[in-house]
Formats: structure tokens, C-alpha cells, sequence
């Protein structure tokens, strides 16, 4: 509101394209209305989520889908994009986000053909830019305000406008996506597409190049050795965890012998076509990015690896984004405005304004508008294991657990630190649970809290993914069970390094970022249990070490002012009381 009075152009990011669309479609018309003002509004999404008509009609006349399904999708695109104003992938709801057929229906930055394509004209993405330029308030998420951050630091021309005010919604959520921004990765699916693009824009292009295919099959095989390199099991590695495996080293100089072969004569045929030189200049930024990887290691960069079911990503991630987000903020005179309910520990913004590199930004908390101590109570179980790692503690949790759930007659999250705990939850839960039981996995977020808030009784087993962007209002959610604070694993190799630097400077890793990240992170489930002035309910904290340990003190004085209780019978009693 204060943004709109003031005038200017404003860009607001938030976190995720769900709260985008709610910040654009609910709250700025209803903004808007109440001050009667004729500020004009846009939405910008990335690239990825509109449908590109160049590439779609390729995928149409190449024939090259995996399956019937994958066909009848297609068509269900194509028509699609030839009735929509919009292109945005989010209003069809008939093919899967998720779906593979996707991927030739859209373009990436690497693929993109600019302004040299033949549907430019057309393109609902330079719509959408276009919109956001004549626009007031432009409404994007962090994942496009970053790829604009890095393309501008490239010398590249800017995705979004030049603005007055700058306001970040979530903010918590941006050292995370900074990092993932500011530092590169390269993974074996993209080598892998790289080939079989070279290949169709060589057919395309007219001509037959027979060494140049026997390369291309070369990459590709290249790509999927390397992740042959690794077990089944997706994971997490640092790259000397990796470089130990002799296969890895292996695979690793195969795919740069491959991608340098490869490089090399594509370049020459760049000139053939402008898709031929899209993929030239793919290949050539992917072998300099390889070698960045394979060479000497500097330590403000963390290397490390992630190994999904068909893929491996190799990452450079910065070891911090202080410095380089510092910059942004030094480039133009412009507001910038970082808000989200959970940016300060115990009052204190100075762990967020650290991560940040916002050391002298101003700060300022206000309260909630909700009132926690009639609304709410915080249930610390006496019952559980001192050690949270004990191999009974998710037993414990679930038994410590179903006699709040009979008294909240279901209407509960019970939310897990790790998939394994969740997993466990459920083997113990699906013999002894009358009410309807959700399970994360069983189908998406949106399908599960749909069917959640619909039955009005159901018990919904989660983890990290739940812990945020979740709005249940009213009596379908009355408990929100937490199994234990959420630490971050100390074996990710990004955490393993920060923690290592933070030692090796003379600080604290624990009391300087693991506690308040941790602290942070249970704010944001706490944070689903009240989101309405008439919403009640039970937060039950199962981690004895919030009044085992001293820093207990902190975490509890971190929480909203709930009515603090470790005993069942007040639980009984408040429901009670507010289902009478």
C-alpha cells in the first residue's frame, strides 16, 4: 500500500509462483480497490513457464515423444497455445506441471533463439516483458529476480525494468536462492539434451555430418556415464567424496575429452544455421564451466555434487552471498525492502542481515495481529528420549502424539525433520489411526491440501516442503506437530564448508548459523498453525532440548507467545474449551 501512494515503478518478488499469483489475482486488486487507484499491474514468470511456440512446433513435426501419452499432451499444448492470451503454462491444469512432454513445449535460456526466431513476434514470453514494462507494480518470484541479477552482471540485457522500489516477500528464503544464482552448475541431462539438439538442428540445417553425429552420440554417452559413476541412491556429496571413487575421475576426464571433441567442429558449423550456433555457444560455455570444475579450487567456492535418479549436477556454489548481493544494492539509488515473518532470532536481525551483507540496512518487527495466548498453546511433551537421535524418537513422537490427535479429533500436520522419520510415522501410524491419513509423496502439495482442508478430519504426515507456503485456515488444521528442531544435516557439503570457514575465522558455527537457521526454519512450521484471528489450535514441539539445553531458552523465546504447557491434560482442556 505504501508503495502504490508513494508512485514509481515497484517490482515485488515472493518465493514461490503460487504466492505470485495470489499477490496478483487476490491481494493487489483488492489493494488497489480500497485506495481507488488506477496503478497498473503485470505478472512475470520465467521463461520455463510459458509455452514456446518455436520449439513446440518442432516437437510437432519431429515426431520424437516417448509414448502416446506424451503425443496427446502435446496436442493438448498445442491447442492451448493457440487460444491463450497468456501462453502461462499454470492454466492448464490437464498436463501435469511435472510432465516430461514440457521440455518441448518450452525454452531455456541456453536453447532460446532470441530475437533470430522465427515465432519472436509471437512469443508469449516477450509478451509477458512487455506487459512488465508499461506496467506500474510487476509481480515476479526470487528465481526470475536472481536470472535477471546474473544476466545483468553478465553484460546481458535485463529481464526486468528499471524500478524506484524493490520489495522481496519471503525474504528468508534468499540466501538460499543467491547462492544457487551466483554460483554455476552443470548437469549431465543438459550435455546429454546439448547432443540430441546439436543433432536435430544438423538435420534441420540440412546436411548430414557424420563425424560431428559420432561426437554428439560421444557426449552423450559421456553424460550418462558419469552418473553411472554413482549408486542408485539420489545424494549429496562434497567433490572430494566424490573424486575418491575411482569411476567418478574416470567419467569426469571421459566427459571433458568428449565435450572439447565435440566443441570444437561444432563451432565450425555454427554459421549454418542460428540453432546450429545456440548449441555452439551452449558447448563452449559447458567445457569452460567443466574446467572451472575440474581445475584448482578457490576457497570462496564450495564444489560439490548432486546425484538424482537419471542425472548428476555438478555445482560451484558461493561460500557466501554477502559481497555479491552487497553489490546489487550499491548499483542504482533505489528502496529496497526485505519482509517475511521470519527474518529475526529472539528480536535480533543481525544473523539475516550478515547473510545478506544488509549490515547497515534498517530493521523493525512488529507483532502479530493474532492473539497467540488465548488463540494458541505450546505443548512440550515431558515423555520423550533425551537424544533426539535416539532410534526409538519417532516412536516416541507418534505415541506422544495420538492422544493430542484424539483430542483434536484429527485436523492435524505432523511434520518431520527427515524422510526416513516421516516414513517411519507412517508404518506406525496406518494400524493405529482412525482418522483419513495423508502422506507427502502420495501426490502433490496442492492435490494433498486440497484433499486435507475437504475432509476436515485428516491427519497429514509432511516434511521440510510443508513447513512453509502452506495456508490452512480455520478448524481442518487445530495441531501442528513438530518431531524435533531442524538442524540441517551437518553432512551437506555447502553447510560442511560454511561451517568449516565460520571455524577456521575464529566464530562459532553453532550460535552464529546453525542455531538461528534452525530457529528460523521452526518458525516457519509453527507458522502454519495460526493464519486466521479465529483460527485455535495446539503447537506440540516434541524436542526435549527446549528445556534440556540452554539455547532452549532462545528458541522458545523465538516462537510466538503462545500459552506454554507440558502437560496432556491442558491439551485435553483447550480443546475441550474450544469445542464446546
Amino acid at each position: 500500500m505504501p508503495a502504490l501512494i508513494a508512485g514509481g515503478k515497484v517490482i515485488v518478488s515472493t518465493g514461490t509462483k503460487t504466492l505470485q499469483d495470489q499477490l496478483h489475482d487476490r491481494d493487489l486488486p483488492a489493494v488497489r480497490k480500497a485506495l481507488a487507484s488506477g496503478a497498473v499491474t503485470a505478472l512475470l514468470k520465467g521463461r520455463a513457464n510459458y509455452v514456446c511456440l518455436h520449439r513446440l512446433e518442432r516437437a510437432a513435426l519431429e515426431s520424437r515423444l516417448g509414448s502416446r501419452e506424451e503425443a496427446a499432451q502435446l496436442r493438448r499444448i498445442e491447442r492451448f497455445a493457440a487460444a491463450s492470451a497468456s501462453g502461462d503454462r499454470a492454466e492448464l491444469p490437464d498436463v501435469p506441471e511435472d510432465a516430461p512432454v514440457w521440455q518441448y513445449a518450452t525454452s531455456t535460456r541456453e536453447n532460446c533463439l532470441g530475437q533470430e526466431c522465427p515465432r519472436f513476434q509471437d512469443c508469449f514470453v516477450m509478451k509477458a516483458r512487455r506487459a512488465a514494462l508499461a506496467a506500474d507494480v510487476v509481480v515476479v518470484n526470487h528465481h526470475l529476480f536472481f536470472a535477471d541479477v546474473v544476466l545483468r552482471d553478465e553484460g546481458v540485457a535485463e529481464l526486468l525494468p528499471a524500478c524506484n522500489t524493490i520489495i522481496l516477500d519471503e525474504a528468508h528464503q534468499l540466501p538460499d536462492t543467491a547462492r544457487l544464482f551466483f554460483g554455476e552448475i552443470l548437469s549431465s541431462s543438459r550435455l546429454a539434451e546439448l547432443a540430441r539438439d546439436a543433432s536435430l538442428e544438423l538435420a534441420a540445417a540440412g546436411g548430414a555430418a557424420p563425424e560431428l553425429e559420432r561426437l554428439a552420440a560421444r557426449l552423450d554417452k559421456a553424460a550418462r556415464d558419469l552418473r553411472l559413476a554413482f549408486a542408485a541412491e539420489p545424494a549429496r556429496m562434497a567433490w572430494s567424496q566424490a573424486a575418491a571413487r575411482p569411476a567418478f575421475g574416470a567419467a569426469l576426464a571421459e566427459l571433458g575429452e568428449a565435450l572439447a571433441a565435440f566443441a570444437a567442429p561444432l563451432a565450425a558449423q555454427a554459421e549454418r544455421s542460428e540453432g546450429l550456433k545456440s548449441c555452439a555457444q551452449r558447448a563452449a560455455e559447458a567445457r569452460d564451466l567443466l574446467a572451472r570444475l575440474a581445475g584448482e579450487q578457490d576457497e570462496r567456492w564450495v564444489r560439490w555434487l548432486e546425484v538424482f535418479g537419471h542425472a548428476v549436477q555438478l555445482h560451484l556454489t558461493p561460500l557466501s552471498c554477502a559481497e555479491l548481493f552487497r553489490r546489487q544494492l550499491e548499483e542504482a539509488p533505489r528502496a529496497w525492502i526485505f519482509t517475511s515473518a521470519t527474518l529475526a532470532v529472539g528480536g535480533n536481525f543481525s544473523h539475516y542481515q550478515r547473510e545478506m551483507g544488509l549490515e547497515q540496512a534498517a530493521a523493525r518487527s512488529w507483532p502479530s495481529p493474532y492473539d497467540f495466548a488465548s488463540q494458541a498453546l505450546l505443548y512440550v511433551p515431558r515423555s520423550m528420549p533425551e537424544d533426539p537421535n535416539d532410534p526409538g524418537f519417532t516412536e516416541a513422537v507418534v505415541n506422544a502424539a495420538l492422544p493430542v490427535i484424539e483430542a483434536s479429533r484429527g485436523r492435524a500436520f505432523l511434520l518431520f525433520t527427515t524422510l526416513r522419520a516421516l516414513r517411519r510415522a507412517h508404518e506406525l501410524l496406518r494400524e493405529k489411526l482412525k482418522y483419513p491419513l495423508l502422506v507427502q509423496g502420495t501426490g502433490s502439495r496442492s492435490e494433498l491440501l486440497a484433499r486435507f482442508r475437504s475432509l476436515g478430519n485428516a491427519v497429514l504426515l509432511g516434511s521440510a516442503s510443508f513447513r512453509e507456503g502452506v495456508d490452512v485456515r480455520g478448524e481442518a488444521l487445530s495441531v501442528v506437530v513438530i518431531d524435533k528442531l531442524p538442524f540441517a544435516p551437518p553432512d551437506d557439503p555447502v553447510l560442511a564448508a560454511r561451517i568449516d570457514a565460520l571455524r577456521a575465522a575464529g566464530g562459532n558455527p553453532f550460535t552464529e548459523f546453525q542455531l538461528p537457521q534452525a530457529i528460523l526454519q521452526l518458525k516457519q512450521g509453527a507458522g502454519r498453525l495460526i493464519r486466521d484471528d479465529t483460527d485455535r489450535g495446539v503447537l506440540m514441539l516434541c524436542d526435549p532440548r527446549l528445556y534440556s539445553r540452554p539455547y532452549g531458552r532462545l528458541v522458545r523465546a523465538s516462537l510466538p507467545p503462545m500459552k506454554p504447557t507440558r502437560e496432556l491434560a491442558d491439551v485435553r482442556a483447550f480443546f475441550a474449551r474450544i469445542d464446546a
